[in-house]
């Protein structure tokens, strides 16, 4: 009986467990969630946020977590439709079973990085395929936004919520910016990681 062929990761993409690690390791090493919230307490005098360490320890651990979130799904959607690398010629889709695949492995391989449980990494993978669901149909409008315009992604509102629910809508400009900072650090590690 002929074994089963095993599904290899192609040629045109990433090591899912380079990618796992290098985006962790970016997200830390850059700073983009104590920046991105020290801004606003500065930018809004917002300096309640920061007065009890315990409370802003745990502020910066949960969104650190949906930043986590945001650039895991990015990156994600950037290596399985072949938009990584725009110049190559091996920058075309890969297959829905190949796509699976990575997934699987890049999830497992930063479930090991950031050394979760079972239930934690059940829970971030549960949050991932939200997050894929919801900015899928929220790319359906083409439109470009505005640059006071906060922008229609999950990180955005679930951010701006936990941040500072009683100036909601400052909250989300912010988080829309720093959005933009995590998707533009998210397109450089994926092609540093592009084989």
């Amino acid at each position: 009986m002929p074994s089963k062929a095993k599904t290899k990761t192609p040629a045109n993409t990433a090591d899912p467990a380079a990618l796992a690690q290098q985006l962790s390791d970016a997200l830390l090493r850059e700073r983009c969630i104590p920046r991105f919230v020290d801004s606003y307490v500065v930018e809004h005098g917002r300096h309640s946020l920061q007065v009890h360490a315990g409370l802003y320890r745990d502020l910066l651990h949960l969104l650190q977590r949906e930043a986590l979130l945001t650039i895991s799904a990015r990156a994600l959607h950037l290596l399985t439709r072949g938009a990584a690398n725009h110049d190559s010629a091996a920058s075309k889709p890969i297959t829905r079973k190949e796509a699976a695949a990575f997934r699987q492995k890049f999830l497992a391989a930063l479930a090991r990085h950031q050394r979760w449980n079972l239930g934690e990494s059940l829970d971030f993978q549960s949050d991932l395929r939200m997050y894929e669901e919801l900015i899928a149909r929220a790319s359906g409008s083409h439109r470009p936004r505005k640059s006071y315009e906060p922008a229609n992604h999950p990180f955005v509102d679930r951010c701006a919520f936990v941040l500072d629910s009683s100036f909601l809508e400052k909250a989300r400009v912010a988080a829309s910016r720093a959005l933009t900072d995590l998707e533009s650090l998210t397109s450089r590690v994926v092609e540093s990681v592009w084989n």
